[in-house]
């Protein structure tokens, strides 16, 4: 049996049909949740702290709370398999939850801050539950497997939104303050995506791989080779290197521009609807078209689409350089900057896996997915004053350098 690879037999294959159908449940389910409260925390914490000043926080800090909770969730995936991992990091976003309605309550901003931080891992296990899709694949179809997770996000990436307005009601019924209804349908609906991971997990698809691994000639006692440290992984595999370096880079790219957008937009006369049908094509960009890089990951490789990706990023940028004043070039820039960030995240995930050994492979993907969070708080972080600085084209043209960077790492042949 290879390093990397699951037996491709019936019961595999039956096993391995039924995780898929587990974690795309639980990922809608994790999405709805996730759309439900994207933009009420905005709202909520300038509601909060009186200042719109104070706005973007929320993006940062569900950002930082994905970095600083990927590891642990990793750990424990190590350590007692998807099922508890993931089960907990849904418990821990309803605890962030609840913690910004009370927040809100009290009218408490440095607690709203903390609740916002803690409902990053919801973006930490929905990152996590595209890696278990890998745990029982085969090598023909890990890409395929992934993308396939990954694409069920965007029926709830779509409904999600759609819950503000009846949240709102929900919160007025209840007495709550403004901004806070949708916190507890995202609530609900990540304590059912939790329920999923606990009831559907079983057999655990990282025990299963990992026992299957021991099986096949390769021991996974705890020695020290198999308790090596995710940073070490990653200084040590040049091809895990070129894949975190794609997904975390093209991550930041994606967030800076599509973060400065709408306020570009806004501030050259755009309607709120245009805006809003821009972000929309940058969401079906992101996730629609999953499955069809996830085939081609594993019919060509994943440098190939991950170059790929970085082409697609770049034709985007191009047009927000030349044509940052029509509206219409925007919102295909945008559609397109979703689509280049889809093939570099479908194919630099399957890249991650296949870098490593299954017993090693928790700790990498932590590593990976806290490095892309933390590149995304970055991005979104410096876009704001580089775009006072230089302007929408001027942001355009600073972010083909780390295009550019990701694209010439994939020449490495190491």
């Amino acid at each position: 049996m290879s390093a990397d690879t699951f037996p491709d037999t019936n019961p595999a294959r039956t096993l391995q049909r039924k995780v898929l159908r587990v974690l795309a449940m639980a990922q809608i389910l994790g999405a709805i949740g996730t759309g439900a409260t994207m933009s009420l925390g905005a709202m909520l914490i300038t509601d909060v702290s009186g200042s719109s000043a104070w706005s973007g926080m929320a993006m940062t800090m569900g950002a930082l709370g994905a970095a600083l909770l990927a590891i642990p969730l990793a750990r424990l995936a190590q350590a007692k398999g998807r099922r508890v991992s993931l089960s907990t990091g849904a418990w821990i976003a309803v605890a962030g939850g609840v913690t910004v309605i009370v927040s809100a309550t009290m009218t408490n901003l440095l607690l709203l801050l903390v609740g916002m931080t803690l409902m990053g891992s919801g973006s930490a296990l929905n990152l996590q539950a595209r890696f278990a899709a890998t745990d029982l694949a085969t090598e023909a179809t890990r890409g395929r497997d992934l993308s396939l997770v990954v694409w069920s996000t965007t029926i709830g990436a779509v409904a999600g939104p759609n819950l503000f307005e009846p949240g709102e009601r929900l919160g007025q019924v209840m007495g709550m303050p403004p901004f806070t209804g949708g916190f507890i349908i995202g609530g609900i609906a990540q304590l059912l995506g939790a329920a999923v991971y606990l009831i559907g997990l079983r057999p655990d698809p990282l025990l299963t791989a990992a026992k299957a691994h021991s099986a096949g000639g390769a021991s996974v006692r705890r020695t020290k080779r198999t308790s090596v440290g995710g940073f070490s992984l990653l200084r040590s595999s040049p091809a895990a290197k070129r894949a975190v370096l794609a997904l975390a880079l093209s991550h930041a790219v994606m967030v800076a521009l599509m973060a400065m957008t709408p306020v570009h937009l806004t501030g050259h006369g755009a309607s709120l609807s245009l805006v809003g049908l821009t972000i929309s094509l940058h969401v079906i960009g992101m996730f629609a078209f999953s499955p069809a890089f996830g085939y081609l990951t594993d019919r060509f490789g994943g440098r190939v689409v991950v170059l790929t990706g970085q082409c697609t990023l770049l034709a985007a940028l191009l047009l927000t350089m030349l044509g940052s004043d029509n509206h219409l070039l925007v919102s295909v820039s945008l559609f397109l900057l979703g689509l280049g960030w889809s093939a570099s995240t479908m194919a630099g995930s399957a890249m991650v896996s296949a870098a490593v050994e299954p017993v090693h492979r928790p700790r990498l993907q932590g590593i990976s997915d806290s490095l892309l969070n933390l590149a995304g708080a970055a991005g979104g972080a410096a876009a704001g004053p580089i775009l006072a600085l230089i302007g929408f084209n001027g942001l355009s043209t600073a972010l083909i350098v780390p295009v550019a960077v990701a694209a010439i790492a994939q020449m490495d042949r190491r």
